[in-house]
């Protein structure tokens, strides 16, 4: 098990990645249509942001990226492929996204967490603050966490 930065390269993996991940949850195909177009991870995101993944036997199975376009910093992804769910996998790419944060000096970073992933998020220390809109659907509301770096 290795974690890595990830290269331009690695968009297409990503972006499949977090599309398998997110669809994982059950929602109905008209729901992922819809959120394809945010699950997307562009060349420029890669180069611009933190951007780390997690191989195994040379195989992509989880990443997640830092976002400094906010104050504070945004955890903007965490996506974990839905085949090693329930391994300790999330617990211990949580401990890298922490030493991480250390090294990129973020006291705190939020996350505009999918509903599904707020208990895994509150489990790993996040404290929920409030609510955030939805930018894929006018009615619905993501819980905002926040995480203080230890």
């Amino acid at each position: 098990m290795i974690i890595r930065k990830a290269t331009m390269k690695d968009n297409v993996t990503l972006s499949d990645l977090a599309y398998k991940s997110k669809a994982y949850w059950g929602y109905t195909d008209d729901f992922m249509e819809i959120c394809k177009k945010e699950l997307i991870v562009t060349k420029d995101e890669i180069k611009n942001n933190p951007v780390y993944l997690m191989e195994r036997d040379h195989k992509i199975i989880a990443y997640y990226s830092f976002a400094f376009t906010s104050d504070p910093v945004q955890l903007k992804a965490l996506f974990l492929d839905p085949d090693y769910i329930g391994h300790g996998l999330g617990k211990m790419i949580w401990k890298d996204i922490l030493m991480k944060a250390k090294e990129l000096n973020i006291i705190e970073f939020t996350i505009e967490s999918d509903p599904h992933a707020e208990g895994f998020y509150q489990r790993m220390g996040a404290e929920r603050i409030g609510d955030v809109p939805s930018t894929a659907f006018l009615h619905r509301k993501l819980p905002l966490m926040k995480v203080c770096v230890p």
